[in-house]
């Protein structure tokens, strides 16, 4: 199945429960989490918040982002285009105490069964008519954790169209574990699936989202999104949190480090 997708034409998928950071039954929301391997949680950031995580992006893009190391970002193909701004939490860390609400590490220290350690904030830019795909990928053939304990909070600073780019999740694949990988090619995204899953693009959850919402998927969870086919750019910005129990899996490590010299990021 290609990810080189119509998707105007696609109907929309079936969506998980939705969750609010304030309902108190978070057994339910933990359990759908372990479940499905995504969840989408609406309103997590407001308004104001969404609109200072904009303006810090855009600021460190224009004032930081020449001046730092080559692998800080990842171009599209027209070598100008940002795709990826990565290692935020290292390169521009004024970010960090903008997205790291107690709520939020309330709730990731019960979905990775122990302390959460913040270890990547990074963006996905897609813009306009020019953002490309995301191939079919676990996040683990990248992050390299045993136990799996480990999962993206990936929050909409644009709204999420079927039309500019939404990211698919075959929900309940995270409890088959990882499944074998081959390099993709593709810079920002060098290791992928080596076969799509069979599960039809209408049965997947489509991450169709509002600024501020946020989706949380754990790490072992297949996705990926299509290009943006609109006149409308896709800004998310992906935090990565792992229980601080988890260590280094050798032999996914080995994988990644093969892709990643065959297509590095920069």
């Amino acid at each position: 199945m290609t990810v080189e997708l119509n998707a105007q034409l696609t109907p929309e998928p079936p969506r998980p429960p939705t969750f609010h950071m304030s309902l108190p039954n978070v057994a339910s929301l933990i359990e759908d989490y372990q479940c499905n391997g995504v969840i989408r949680v609406p309103g997590l950031f407001s308004a104001a918040e969404v609109a200072g995580i904009r303006a810090e992006l855009e600021r460190f893009m224009r004032d930081d982002l020449p001046s730092r190391p080559t692998d800080a970002r990842t171009f599209e193909a027209d070598g100008r285009t940002v795709r990826n701004l990565w290692r935020l939490e290292i390169h521009d860390p004024a970010i960090v105490p903008m997205v790291e609400k107690p709520e939020i590490l309330s709730l990731v220290s019960q979905l990775v069964s122990g302390e959460p350690l913040l270890v990547g904030v990074e963006t996905f830019n897609k813009q306009a008519r020019v953002g490309s795909a995301v191939p079919y990928h676990q996040d683990n053939a990248y992050f390299c954790q045993t136990p799996p304990d480990m999962l993206t909070i990936w929050i909409a600073i644009d709204p999420v169209t079927m039309a500019n780019g939404p990211v698919y999740y075959v929900r309940g694949s995270q409890k088959s574990g990882m499944q074998p990988t081959k390099p993709s090619g593709v810079k920002g995204n060098s290791i992928g699936m080596a076969e799509p899953p069979a599960v039809p693009l209408e049965e997947q959850f489509c991450g169709l989202l509002e600024p501020g919402d946020a989706l949380i998927h754990q790490c072992e969870t297949i996705h990926h999104s299509a290009p943006n086919t609109s006149d409308f750019p896709r800004l998310g910005l992906l935090l990565v949190y792992r229980g601080k129990h988890t260590q280094t899996d050798p032999k996914l490590k080995a994988a990644y480090t093969a892709a990643v010299s065959a297509t590095p990021p920069s």
